[in-house]
């Protein structure tokens, strides 16, 4: 195989993980139909997915430390190309956890993996680059599910396009690997508890996370609530999010470079938090859209740049530190909706999205402090 150079092979293996996550979506109507589960079975199965990445993230740093970050997202993405067919098979809903629980393990591993590699092209090529990774981490889940949907209205059987699209992932996997870093990053125990800057930033990122996957499960409850809207438009809140989100982020690096850090980790939590306010003011639907393009174009970045400075403390290494900080902040996307829920249900999904405003707000003022730490 050809061999890539450092920066495009650091695009590519952000690219891949998100289109291998995204690849699943459209593949979920399929199995639930095969095995016959109801929403409240499937919704309980889907659980092992976000266990399986709970599981793994938490230790990756300690296997980085081991094998480096080569070995380790070559080993996930072979796993990942081997679960994804399976995942078509799968006839019982025991046997769907398990396949979604390895498969979950293979993306927590390969996000691990690939975010540390983007600190260690960050430090060598001394540029800030971690909000265009992201952004091409997105672009990868549009590609993912876009091409899923495309081959099977195409009429292609969900195996023979889950199978086309694992074979694009060993392709892509085999192209970057070769630059992506041998390093070890660093020793240590499989797990440190977070600690200092990095438990701070770790909390930051699980605010951001629950903020996005609350747009993502609730944004379209509230556009047909609140607004009446129909079906077939109720998630064009989540389409702007998503398209701003990753505009934001392909342009993310040119705009810190231009504005610094500190501006960046200031305004964007602002931003998003001003959208969310827009998005529950009783005026119009289309408000309310554009109040969740502000969440986006305000969340995009807020991730990409604590990494970043995950990658500068010293308080922990930062293989240990990334993990650790990841694995908080992935825990906001698991029980943050679910907490938004709970508030709805017990005032309403208005003060819900005002009381995320608040926190993400809370971003603003704390981020200052933790760029000054070390």
């Amino acid at each position: 195989m050809p061999r890539l150079g450092l920066l495009p092979a650091t695009r590519l293996a952000n690219l891949v993980s998100g289109f291998a996550i995204s690849a699943w979506a459209p593949l979920i109507p399929h199995v639930q139909q095969g095995i016959g589960l109801s929403s409240g079975a499937l919704g309980l199965t889907l659980l092992a997915f976000g266990a399986g990445s709970m599981a793994t993230m938490p230790v990756a740093g300690g296997i980085v430390g081991r094998i480096g970050c080569r070995r380790l997202f070559a080993l996930s993405g072979l796993l990942i190309v081997l679960t994804l067919p399976c995942l078509a098979l799968m006839r019982s809903a025991p046997a769907l956890a398990v396949g979604l629980f390895i498969f979950g393990s293979g993306l927590g591993l390969i996000s691990c993996a690939r975010n540390l590699h983007g600190l260690a092209t960050e430090r060598a090529l001394q540029r800030r680059l971690m909000s265009g990774f992201h952004g091409f981490y997105s672009v990868g889940c549009v590609l993912g599910a876009g091409t899923m949907s495309v081959l099977m209205g195409l009429g292609m059987p969900p195996l023979g396009a889950i199978s086309i699209v694992a074979f694009v992932i060993l392709i892509c996997v085999g192209l970057a690997t070769p630059a992506i870093t041998s390093e070890h990053m660093g020793s240590g125990p499989a797990y440190a508890m977070p600690k200092g800057v990095v438990l701070v930033i770790g909390l930051l990122c699980f605010i951001v996370f629950m903020a996005e996957g609350s747009v993502l499960d609730w944004s379209a409850i509230l556009l047909t609530g609140h607004f009446r809207l129909d079906a077939a438009r109720a998630g064009l809140g989540y389409v702007a999010f998503a398209t701003m989100m990753t505009a934001g982020r392909l342009s993310g690096d040119r705009l810190v470079h231009r504005f610094g850090d500190r501006a960046m980790l200031t305004l964007g939590p602002l931003l998003a938090a001003a959208g969310f306010v827009i998005a529950v003011l009783p005026s119009h639907w289309t408000l309310a859209v554009a109040g969740f393009a502000l969440v986006g174009a305000g969340c995009a970045n807020i991730v990409p740049l604590l990494y970043s400075a995950v990658g500068r403390q010293t308080v922990m290494p930062s293989n240990l530190a990334l993990t650790a900080a990841g694995s908080i902040g992935f825990a906001g996307v698991l029980t943050g909706p679910a907490a938004i829920g709970f508030i709805a249900q017990w005032s309403s999904l208005t003060i819900s999205f005002l009381i995320l405003a608040a926190l993400v707000g809370l971003v603003a003022r704390v981020t200052p402090g933790v760029l000054n730490a070390k």
